[in-house]
């Protein structure tokens, strides 16, 4: 396990002359092939590439103009999973605010959720020479993040763990939170409790989705395989799926909706089914206009402005020259008891009417 590097494991940043010196050609030559310029032979342009991808140099395209007196740019980069979800923007608005109130920028992009997208962000952020990022995970690896770690560019993950690096993460109680969404439905008398999650390599629907079989497992509840849907990535797909759930011969009586986009197709699936004050709910993380519905939506409420600034303020004790080694930073969850999820299940239900 690697910690963040000190100033003196710090390694500094190639430059056009190691590349240069590397391939055997002058700066000039490595200054058109970086630039994409006629006039360098094939073979010599090879060679550069070559050199420039053993020393893993990135060029400089605009921070020259950003540069100031303490050789920083003032910047930071951010990589949120998708603009999509309200989540992703309350977290990059309370990064953003810290950082304007330090003097800095923030270079935002959306991976959409994209493996491949994440690489590219990087890429194309540190072409700017951003001061340090702010990494929302996707790829199932990010080992190739360690060479700006050892440049000394500081770095923290938010929401999801990181894999291959050892850096600061602020994360959510994922898996005791799904157990505490799911304890409250089994309590209202619930025993057929579906699960809708997100796309299923994403790490946060796997915790969710095993916070949700622990607690059932727990309370001698036997999980049905049928009720266990994962790859719900948008409202529409959401709505298709428990329209199906709902309609079978056993349907279940309780639903426990683990990503908020997934929700809203829930609650359009209930309402088209007239089933929305006889199937409980119990959504992980707030929807907009949740406590609007009828019923109001219980949920499992995250606090992304609480993320976003513990986030931003790892990232500033860094560049201010904290050296001690990573810190996980697990932000609890709090449940909002507003009607959909307290709907009675059969077993609650059956209790009342005995004598």
């Amino acid at each position: 396990m690697s910690s963040a590097p000190t100033p003196r494991q710090a390694s500094r940043r190639p430059t056009m002359r190691d590349v240069a010196r590397l391939a055997g050609v002058g700066i000039k030559t490595v200054s058109r092939v970086v630039n994409g310029e006629p006039d360098v032979a094939p073979e010599t342009a090879e060679r550069v590439r070559k050199a420039a991808a053993e020393l893993q140099y990135e060029p400089n395209m605009h921070a020259g103009n950003l540069r100031r007196g303490d050789g920083r740019t003032h910047t930071i980069g951010l990589l949120v999973s998708s603009v999509a979800n309200p989540f992703a923007a309350q977290v990059h608005r309370a990064i953003e605010r810290v950082a304007t109130e330090r003097g800095y920028a923030v270079f935002a992009t959306s991976l959409e959720d994209d493996p491949a997208a994440e690489r590219r962000a990087i890429a194309a952020l540190a072409r700017r020479r951003v001061d340090g990022y702010v990494v929302t995970p996707v790829r199932d690896d990010q080992s190739y993040l360690q060479v700006h770690l050892d440049r000394g560019t500081p770095m923290v993950c938010i929401d999801r763990e990181p894999s291959g690096i050892d850096v600061d993460t602020v994360v959510t109680a994922n898996h005791d939170s799904a157990r505490e969404a799911v304890r409250h439905l089994i309590a209202q008398g619930h025993r057929r409790i579906a699960f809708l999650g997100d796309l299923e390599r994403i790490q946060t629907a796997r915790l969710r989705r095993d916070g949700y079989l622990a607690e059932l497992a727990d309370q001698g509840t036997p999980a049905d395989p049928a009720l266990t849907v994962l790859d719900l990535h948008d409202d529409t797909s959401a709505t298709a799926i428990t329209r199906r759930l709902l309609t079978l011969p056993d349907p279940p009586t309780a639903i426990f909706s683990s990503q908020n986009l997934v929700t809203v197709g829930a609650i359009r699936a209930l309402q088209q089914l007239g089933a929305e004050h006889d199937v409980a709910l119990v959504a992980f993380d707030d929807v907009e206009s949740g406590d609007l519905v009828s019923p109001r939506v219980t949920v499992i409420a995250q606090d992304p402005d609480r993320i976003g600034r513990l986030a931003a303020e790892r990232l500033f004790a860094r560049l201010d020259g904290d050296v001690g080694p990573p810190r996980q930073l697990v932000v609890p969850t709090r449940l909002v008891v507003r009607g959909s999820g307290e709907i009675p299940g059969p077993g609650r239900a059956a209790a009342a009417a005995s004598p």
